[in-house]
Order: C-alpha cells, then structure tokens, then sequence
C-alpha cells in the first residue's frame, strides 16, 4: 500500500544507494532541494512526470519507490 512516508524513505534510500546529495537530485529533475527534503521526510509528492523522471534517472521499478513491491528492478 502506498504511503508518502515509504516513498519517502525508498526515495532517500536509493538517493544515498548512488551517493548523491539532495541538490545533485533536485538539479537531475527539475526541482528544489527543499522539495527533495519534504518528499524524503514524507511531507510532500511529487508531480506523476517528475515521478517518471526520478525511476529513469535511478533505474528504479515505479512500484518498488510506491511501496508495491520490495524489489527495485525493473522489469
């Protein structure tokens, strides 16, 4: 089931995973690294296109960043 804390939390997860900072993220997708903080402590979504955008950026399945599933590949 998806929660914005769980987005949260695999968002900052695979954000460290490719030791990048906040700012380095907010610069790849178009956006603020206050944004980028919120989404991570689970305050904040994000737009479906800025989502799109962050699963190509880390290769990263959609529905593992939603909470869906636990495994991050792609498929």
């Amino acid at each position: 089931m998806f929660t914005k804390e769980k987005f949260g939390q695999r968002l900052l997860e695979i954000r460290k995973q490719h030791h990048e900072t906040q700012p380095d993220l907010a610069e790849a997708v178009g956006t603020t690294k206050s944004h980028i903080s919120e989404m991570e402590k689970g305050k904040r979504t994000t737009t479906l296109e800025r989502f799109a955008m962050i699963c190509e950026y880390y290769e990263v399945s959609a529905d593992y960043l939603l909470g869906l599933s636990d495994d991050p590949e792609l498929r």
